[in-house]
């Protein structure tokens, strides 16, 4: 690797051990074993080089939990079903990704004051929710880009809520299960 490399893979470490905001120029140069300048000379700024390396983490947090982190394992075709089981994986994700969660719930504290940070996560959001309509509803973006589009919002609100209520209290956070549910409770029919 060389030090642009470096510096990303040191950023990324950092992001995840300290955070956002208590990460300095000179944490990622020590955890690189890069020097100072090369952070300017590749990436222009700390913060550019800290933009890039929340948007590496959070997307190789998506792989972790896409098909590619299930070991090729297939999805049930049935929705109720596969919806729990999409469930599952990310849960059981959790533990060793709560410095990711912790991490994006910082950045997403910051966005206000950091129009930059703002228009940067502003670019992934589609993407993101892209995947998301992929990997729990087996959306087809070519097919149908709307349906696509709102069900990625769905799943995007609904794990971002799942996802702090395991940060505040895994004990009673929902379970896969519990979301099933949930699920199947709200679209009952209603007298």
């Amino acid at each position: 690797m060389g030090h642009r490399e470096d510096l990303l893979e040191g950023a990324k470490r950092c992001l995840l051990e300290k955070g956002y905001a208590r990460t300095t120029a000179r944490d990622i140069v020590a955890a690189s074993g890069a020097n100072l300048a090369s952070i300017g000379y590749h990436y222009g700024s700390k913060e550019a080089l800290l933009q890039q390396a929340f948007l590496e983490v959070t997307g190789e947090w998506g792989e972790a939990v896409g098909p590619g982190g299930r070991g090729g394992e297939e999805l049930p075709k049935d929705g109720m079903e596969r919806f729990q089981k999409t469930w599952e994986q990310v849960i059981s994700t959790f533990d060793a990704s709560r410095s990711v969660w912790k991490l994006q719930l910082e950045v997403v504290s910051r966005l206000d004051d950091d129009a930059t940070l703002r228009e940067a996560i502003r670019g992934t959001q589609a993407e993101g929710r892209a995947s998301l309509a992929e990997i729990f509803g087996e959306f087809d973006t070519t097919d149908d880009p709307e349906k696509a589009r709102v069900a990625g919002q769905f799943y995007q609100a609904l794990m971002v809520g799942v996802m702090i209520q395991w940060l505040m209290d895994p004990e009673t956070a929902p379970t896969a299960q519990d979301l099933t549910e949930g699920l199947r409770t709200v679209l009952e029919d209603r007298p």
